[in-house]
């Protein structure tokens, strides 16, 4: 019986142990069940929280989490503003490269390509370092080409044979046209509408123009020979021979000088021999007198070329180089030579029209000579430009008659300055002036030419808003580099780059190509706070401009 009572103990006893130890087993699994639903409660609460700059990333549970950093908006070092910048100066200033009789280059006949280049090279690089902006290039000396023409042969004065090509092959008129633009130089051709064969440009062969055109070509007493004004062919064959290279080549003008028909000495003083095409005139009907029909000849022509110029190409300016009088007696007491009746050339109606962009008159002549004064002659043809064009007036750079030759031209450059103080600028006959008198190119350069400047602008000639550049500084240790992009660079002929120190702006022209620039910190005690750029057309335009202030 008690071993049955114990047994039913140890039986109970292990019931309520079993219970005891179920019991607890199950609330370690609701407690472990409960656990992780509050853990990601928890990180739910922390995502759901809005994101802040600067914001420390999550950590695990327990770690310490960093508050949020405040946020420094740090000062611009550039900021763009507009301001009123200074106007860069202005002046035309040119000289002649006569390839007629190779009186300036090249030098002679018969050099190698290489040297004509090389000599080339060299009148470009002292135009451009002696502050000049362009050059007038002989292209058609005498119905002759220093350049690939389909209508004209090779010059003489190139090869020293007419009709032959450079070899090695090269086009002069390319060459030079690149070279002056890397230089920031325009460059205008110059052409000879009439000559036909200059005297020291060998014999005639079948190559030349001589035998091409015999039917309106005329032999003159000095061996020139030339083409009649009034033939129609005449006409077109020039005109042809122009808009050629208005066409290929990218030229910035077209110049004529003053030979139109010839000066009288050329044919011993006797008349020009047009008998055949004036005896045409008359049985046509034609009542114009003989000097006013050879002048109209002219007349028509000159607005042709001007029309046709730029009905092709607006921007190409067309100029004209006159002798420096009209007629005798304009101005008051002038004396000399008469144009209107020697050459038959009424160069103050192609004037008064504005059949030109600029006007030349060679006025070769020293200052106080009251019977050619060329302040009175130059006083004079401004008052006729009624359109108010280009007047830059040749002058006599190498033999203009004055026993201070580098004074006088210096005085000249001055006059014409005070005369016509709008559109400034001169050309120098020719650049032998300059190449073989140092002491006068020196003077020059120290003197009227020490600054560079733009050509000034032609406003009547249509051209494209130039667009504004983009500009983009950065601080170096004692400079601020300055660097500028353009979306159609082809538009920029030059830049003017501004920088401001202190009060005071200061300015540097720059060609095409340069697009970078370093500015020094500190000049003559001012401290560097803005720099500006805008960009110059071809034509002289200027586009809007880009400016921005420098903070410390």
């Amino acid at each position: 019986m008690f071993m049955k009572m114990r047994f039913l103990q140890l039986c109970v006893f292990a019931v309520a142990l079993m219970l005891v130890v179920s019991c607890g087993s199950k609330n370690r699994q609701a407690k472990a069940k409960e656990q992780p639903k509050a853990e990601v409660a928890q990180g739910a609460q922390v995502e759901n929280q809005p994101k802040k700059a600067e914001e420390v990333k999550e950590v695990k549970k327990g770690a310490v989490v960093e508050k949020p950093a405040k946020v420094v908006k740090k000062e611009e070092p550039f900021k763009e503003f507009r301001t009123d910048l200074p106007k860069a100066p202005r002046e035309f200033r040119a000289a002649w490269v006569a390839t007629v009789a190779n009186i300036n280059w090249p030098s002679k006949n018969n050099l190698s390509t290489a040297q004509q280049k090389q000599e080339a090279i060299a009148l470009l690089d002292l135009l451009k370092k002696n502050n000049f902006n362009a050059v007038i290039f002989q292209v058609r000396p005498s119905a002759d080409a220093l350049y690939h023409s389909k209508f004209e042969p090779w010059s003489y004065f190139l090869t020293g044979t007419t009709g032959k090509a450079p070899s090695p092959y090269y086009d002069p008129l390319e060459f030079w046209v690149d070279e002056a633009h890397k230089r920031g130089l325009e460059l205008h051709v110059w052409l000879n509408p009439y000559r036909a064969h200059h005297s020291n440009g060998g014999q005639v062969t079948s190559e030349s123009m001589v035998r091409k055109a015999a039917d309106h070509v005329v032999r003159l007493r000095n061996g020139m020979y030339w083409f009649d004004p009034a033939n129609q062919k005449t006409q077109d064959h020039s005109s042809e021979v122009v808009m050629d290279i208005v066409k290929r080549y990218d030229i910035d003008g077209v110049h004529f000088d003053d030979y139109f028909y010839p000066y009288a000495s050329y044919n011993g003083g006797a008349d020009f021999p047009d008998d055949a095409s004036w005896n045409a005139y008359r049985k046509s009907g034609g009542n114009l007198s003989r000097g006013d029909w050879r002048r109209d000849n002219v007349n028509k022509f000159i607005k042709r070329i001007y029309t046709q110029i730029k009905a092709e190409k607006p921007f190409v300016k067309f100029g004209l180089s006159p002798f420096g009088i009209w007629k005798p007696g304009y101005p008051a007491g002038v004396t000399g030579s008469s144009q209107y009746d020697e050459l038959y050339a009424d160069a103050k109606l192609w004037l008064n029209e504005g059949w030109i962009d600029y006007f030349t008159p060679q006025l070769y002549w020293p200052i106080d000579p009251p019977k050619q004064s060329f302040t009175s002659l130059l006083k004079w043809w401004e008052s006729e430009n009624k359109h108010n064009r280009h007047l830059w007036p040749g002058l006599n750079t190498v033999e203009v008659r004055s026993s201070n030759k580098i004074e006088e031209i210096k005085r000249q450059i001055e006059v014409t300055r005070d005369v016509t103080p709008n559109s400034t600028g001169a050309v120098h006959w020719s650049i032998a002036g300059l190449t073989k008198n140092p002491l006068m190119l020196k003077a020059l350069y120290e003197g009227p030419y020490r600054a560079p400047a733009l050509v000034p602008a032609s406003p009547w000639l249509s051209a494209n808003p130039i667009l504004k550049p983009t500009l983009m500084l950065t601080k170096q240790t004692s400079s601020v580099f300055a660097k500028w992009l353009h979306k159609q660079p082809e538009q920029v002929f030059k830049w003017v780059a501004y920088a401001r120190y202190g009060n005071t702006w200061e300015m540097e022209i720059l060609d095409a190509p340069q697009t970078e620039y370093s500015f020094p910190k500190t000049k003559n005690g001012q401290k560097l706070n803005a720099v500006a750029i805008k960009g110059i057309d071809r034509l002289g335009n200027e586009g809007d401009y880009m400016a921005e202030e420098i903070t410390e």
